[in-house]
C-alpha cells in the first residue's frame, strides 16, 4: 500500500512528520510522492499565521479531490490545524477520514487502520502529553543534516501566539533520549544536528530544575559522527553564561544563534507579552558579540502589531540599523483568533504592514550585502549540499547559514565533491548575500 505524506510548516512539524514516516515504514507501507498513485494521503498541517492556515486548507481541499474520485482510499489530517479546528475539518470536509491532534501523531498507524475501515473520527491525546514512540525517524532532509526537537510546547504566552493552546505547556524531552536519537542520526550519516523547539533555551528546566541546554550540548558534542551542531529558537532573556561558554569552548557548535526578538520598542514589546526590553536586547547582543566575536546572529521581527505607530516603526528601523543582524526575517502581524492581540484596538491596515515590512527588508538587504562583502578573502569550512546542474560548480553552506533560511556559497572547481563533504574554501566574491569561493 502506498502513502503520500505532505508536511507543512516549521522544522519542528517536520520532525513529527519524520516520526510518523518511521512508524509507517515499520509497518511496511511504501512511500510515494505521486498523489495519483497513493492509496492513503496524510497531511501534517500548520496554522501559526493566516498564510500558513490558508496553505494547509488548500492542500486538504486539493487532496480531497482524489478521495472524491475514488483513487485514494483514506485521507488523514494531522498537526496544528488539525488540533485547532479538528471538529470543523471532520464536519466540513467529509472526504477527511481521520484527524490527529498535535500530541497524537504516534497514533498514525491506528488512524490509517481506522480510515481504511471507513471510520471518521478525531484522535486526541492530552495536550501536555509527550509522544516518544520507540521508532527510528525517516529523515527527509537529504541525510546530511537533521533536526533534533528537544522540547515541545511553550509557557511564554505571547499575546499574538496561539502555540500554547495547540501545542501545550513547555516540556523537555529527557536528555538520554535525545543523546540516543542523535547517535542514531549520526549512525545514519547525519553530520549537522540542528536543535529546535518552541524555545530551546529553557531546555531541562522542567525536568532537572535548571536550564540544561549547555549540559545537553556537551553530551551531543561527544558523538563522533557529528561535525556541526546548530541552535535555533533561543529566547534572548533565557541565554545563560553557561550556554555562551559552551558555544565558545566546543568546536562542533556553530557560532550561530537564532534570537527571535520580534520588536525593539518597549511599549510594543510589552503589548506583545515579550520578556525583554530594548536595553536588555542591546545588552545580550553586545555580550554575545563580545564573548564570541565571529558569532552570526539571526532574528525575526513582527511589523504592524496593533497600536504600532510610525514613530515606533522608525525606532525599530534604527535598532536594526544599529544592531546589524547577520540574518533577519520580517513577518507582518497576523491576527489569530483566541489570542489577546487579535482583540486589541488600533489594528493596523494591511497595506501599512506591508509597507513597513518592505522598508525593514530593504534596510536588512543593505546590511546583508555589506556583511557578505566583508566575508571576501576569509577562509571558511563549508558543508557541500550538491552539484550545480551542468556546471563545474558546487553549492554549500558555511557555519553562518542554516539550511533553507540563510545564504549559500558557490564553489567553482573541477574536483569531484560529494554531498555531505566538508571543504576548506576561500571566499572570493559575493552576489547579493550569497558567496562565491574556491577550494583551498
Amino acid at each position: 500500500m502506498k502513502i503520500l505524506f505532505i508536511s507543512l510548516g516549521c522544522d519542528k512539524n517536520l520532525v513529527d512528520t519524520e516520526v510518523m514516516l518511521g512508524l509507517l515504514a515499520s509497518r511496511g507501507y511504501e512511500m510515494t510522492d505521486d498523489e495519483t498513485q497513493a492509496d492513503v494521503i496524510v497531511i501534517n498541517t500548520c496554522c501559526f499565521i493566516h498564510d500558513a492556515k490558508e496553505e494547509s486548507i488548500q492542500n486538504i481541499l486539493e487532496m480531497a479531490e482524489y478521495k472524491k474520485r475514488g483513487t485514494v482510499k483514506a485521507l488523514i489530517v494531522t498537526g496544528c490545524l488539525a488540533q485547532r479546528y479538528r471538529q470543523e475539518i471532520i464536519d466540513e470536509i467529509p472526504e477527511v477520514d481521520e484527524v490527529l491532534g498535535t500530541t497524537a501523531y504516534d497514533k498514525i498507524l491506528d488512524a490509517v487502520d481506522a480510515a481504511l475501515r471507513g471510520e471518521h473520527e478525531v484522535m486526541l491525546s492530552e495536550l501536555d502529553a509527550l509522544p516518544l514512540p520507540d521508532t527510528r525517524r525517516l529523515v527527509t532532509t537529504g541525510g546530511h543534516f537533521a533536526y533534533l526537537k528537544i522540547a515541545e510546547g511553550c509557557d511564554k504566552h505571547c499575546t499574538y501566539c496561539i502555540i500554547p493552546k495547540i501545542r501545550g505547556n513547555f516540556r523537555s524531552v529527557p536528555m538520554e533520549r535525545l543523546v540516543r536519537e542523535a547517535q542514531e542520526l549520526a549512525d545514519q550519516g547525519v553530520k549537522e544536528l540542528i536543535l529546535v523547539a518552541q524555545e530551546t533555551t529553557l531546555y531541562g528546566k522542567d525536568l532537572y530544575g535548571e536550564k540544561s541546554l549547555h549540559t545537553l550540548l556537551k553530551k551531543l558534542c561527544e558523538i563522533s559522527g557529528l561535525r556541526w551542531i546548530r541552535i535555533l529558537y533561543c529566547y534572548p532573556e533565557e541565554i545563560t553564561d553557561e550556554l555562551i561558554q559552551v558555544i565558545k569552548e566546543e568546536p562542533k557548535i556553530c557560532n550561530y544563534l537564532d534570537l527571535p526578538i520580534q520588536h525593539a520598542n518597549d511599549k510594543i514589546l510589552g503589548r506583545m507579552g515579550r520578556r525583554t526590553s530594548k536595553q536588555e536586547l542591546v545588552d545580550i547582543i553586545g555580550k554575545l558579540r563580545s564573548e564570541i566575536p565571529d558569532i552570526c546572529l539571526r532574528t525575526t521581527l513582527i511589523t504592524g502589531f496593533p497600536g504600532e505607530t510610525q514613530e515606533q516603526h522608525e525606532e525599530l528601523m534604527e535598532f536594526v540599523d544599529e544592531m546589524e543582524f547577520d540574518r533577519l526575517g520580517v513577518f507582518t502581524y497576523s491576527p489569530e483568533e483566541d489570542t489577546p492581540a487579535a482583540e486589541m484596538p488600533d489594528q493596523i491596515d494591511e497595506e501599512v504592514k506591508l509597507d513597513r515590512q518592505a522598508e525593514l527588508m530593504e534596510l536588512q538587504q543593505e546590511i546583508a550585502f555589506d556583511n557578505a562583502q566583508d566575508m571576501v578573502g576569509r577562509e571558511v569550512l563549508v558543508m557541500i549540499e550538491g552539484k550545480v546542474a551542468d556546471e563545474k560548480a558546487y553549492v554549500g553552506r558555511t557555519y553562518r547559514d542554516a539550511p533553507n533560511v540563510d545564504g549559500l556559497i558557490f564553489i567553482n572547481t573541477d574536483e569531484e565533491l560529494l554531498s555531505g563533504d566538508f571543504a576548506r574554501v576561500r571566499v572570493t566574491g559575493a552576489v547579493d548575500y550569497d558567496l562565491i569561493g574556491e577550494l583551498l
